[in-house]
């Protein structure tokens, strides 16, 4: 399914294959994100990768961020098993401590983002080695938030 969003009078192409299918993957843009739904209370909450906010496909879905692995764009830290920030925005809480370990879909910390939570979850199970961020930061898209032990 296509949808054509506007946010601020900027408006994105977004692209979404198949609602069923966990993570979802939307297409922003050109730009690929994973979308994580779950459950609270009567409506749905969507966790999403670096996103302008896709359309919701059902009425009631709130948009969250979920983290992507990409290449850490500061030199020393282990750009593999980094966790970027996904979009601009401030810290509000920071659900792990280093030598935590966490599972696939963990929420490490919720960012805000233009008035909306968005959940960062880790995309891979493994040990916390380092967190970069606390509670009022102001974090820049891509910006390493936390990263895995070896």
């Amino acid at each position: 399914m296509k949808f054509i969003v506007k946010i601020d009078e900027q408006v994105f192409e977004v692209e979404i294959n198949d609602l069923a299918a966990r993570p979802i993957v939307a297409l922003v843009d050109g730009q690929c994100f994973e979308v994580w739904p779950e459950e609270q209370g009567s409506l749905a909450t969507v966790e999403m990768q670096p996103v302008e906010k896709p359309a919701p496909p059902p009425a009631a879905l709130a948009v969250s961020a979920a983290p992507p692995l990409r290449a850490a764009p500061t030199g020393g830290v282990n750009t593999v098993k980094a966790v970027l920030a996904p979009i601009p925005g401030v810290i509000l809480s920071v659900a792990v401590c280093p030598g935590a370990t966490v599972k696939v879909g963990q929420e490490l910390c919720v960012l805000e983002a233009m008035k909306m939570k968005n959940a960062i979850r880790a995309t891979q199970a493994g040990t916390i080695a380092n967190i970069y961020v606390s509670e009022g930061d102001h974090v820049k898209h891509g910006q390493v938030l936390v990263d895995f032990a070896d």
